[in-house]
């Protein structure tokens, strides 16, 4: 047996070879990954419509069409809205000159070389801005909606789920910690998903009212926004609120930017950060530090796609690394905040027995007959 220390050291750097692989290909694994969450989220459907009697080509076929369905949607709908986005941009070219040549006369006024300023400023159009907007939401659009990896990926997927349930108890008996685990992982991935789903629904409900009442343009295009971001944990707010402050900035100027900003952090800080993290933590095991590190690494591993998937990747590695083995449990106390969660096997484990031969239940004696 090796020395504590040198396990930990080994266990360590396997650990860095595997993140260091994944990150080295991150085009593949990100869309593995986000197939493997559609997946155990759509399986639900698949089994009761096997436990309903449908032959398994009827629960495969409905199972990929309505995963595809939601994907195209979702991705069509982001990819409309940014087309008139782009669309609205140019008409804003007067006011975006008078912002820029307010900034170099109030900059000018403290001491700053005005022509360096104007210089720097000059690129600065709708133009610009339409083509930032179309590479960062085309490319979310097209990984949506566009990906011929990530359908295939999710075809097999789909097709392979209907028939899991029955391997998985096939191999229960050899490795029940394992089975265990993966329930475990599928379970919490899709209460996540649940939880933020639903808050993102009310979030981008509550910002297209508000947007509309403010006239900001396209408010159902930042609605959607802010339902997408809903699933980027801690930060994901901030993102949504860049966009529609912008236009307010050209809109009305700084004083609607403002109200923008102000009623952005009224709505969404209440709802996302104060009560959101607490029923997710309490919903999948996970604290609010624990969350925004994952969002944090995973971002850093798979790029934009692993901010998307980092509560759902975390409860897999803590699946996989944690939950399969009974002496590494205890870290769910840490990670969570709370006492661990029961395993199945755990549940079922007779109550323990005293010397006399009689079991005790929550401190109480059960005598036999």
């Amino acid at each position: 047996m090796l020395p504590r220390g040198v396990l930990v050291l080994l266990g360590t750097a396997s650990l860095v070879v595997v993140v260091g692989g994944m990150r080295a290909v991150a085009d593949l694994a990100g869309p593995v990954f986000l197939a493997l969450m559609l997946t155990v989220t759509a399986s639900p459907l698949t089994a009761r419509l096997r436990r309903h009697g449908a032959p398994v080509w009827l629960a495969a076929t409905v199972t990929v069409v309505t995963v595809y369905l939601g994907l195209f949607a979702l991705g069509g709908a982001l990819a409309v809205s940014v087309a008139r986005l782009i669309d609205l941009l140019p008409e804003y070219r007067d006011e975006l000159a008078g912002l820029r040549d307010d900034l170099v006369t109030g900059l000018g006024a403290l001491g700053v070389d005005a022509e360096q300023l104007r210089t720097a400023v000059a690129a600065v159009e709708p133009g610009t801005f339409a083509r930032i907007v179309e590479a960062l939401f085309g490319g979310l659009a097209g990984a949506l909606g566009d990906s011929v990896f990530l359908l295939a990926v999710l075809l097999f997927m789909c097709l392979d789920v209907v028939g899991f349930p029955a391997r998985l108890a096939s191999v229960t008996p050899e490795r029940p910690q394992v089975v265990a685990a993966l329930e475990s992982f599928a379970t919490g991935t899709r209460r996540y998903l649940l939880v933020t789903t639903v808050f993102g629904l009310i979030v981008a409900a509550c910002d297209t009212a508000l947007l509309w009442w403010l006239g900001i343009p396209l408010p159902l295009l930042w609605g959607l926004l802010s339902f997408i971001t809903n699933y980027i944990p801690n930060i994901g707010f901030v993102i949504g609120v860049v966009p529609p402050a912008l236009l307010g900035l050209l809109q009305g100027g700084p004083q609607l930017m403002l109200g923008v900003i102000v009623l952005y952090c009224l709505v969404n800080f209440v709802i996302q950060e104060i009560i959101q993290p607490k029923i997710v933590g309490d919903a999948v095991g996970l604290s609010v530090t624990v969350t925004f590190l994952s969002l944090v690494f995973w971002a850093w591993v798979l790029g934009p796609i692993g901010a998307l998937l980092a509560v759902p990747l975390t409860l897999l590695a803590k699946g996989l690394l944690i939950d399969v083995d009974p002496s590494t449990r205890w870290l769910n106390s840490l990670l969570g905040g709370g006492p661990p969660s029961p395993t199945r096997d755990e549940a079922r484990a007779p109550a323990p027995a005293d010397d006399d031969g009689h079991d005790h239940v929550h401190g109480m004696e059960v005598r036999p007959g």
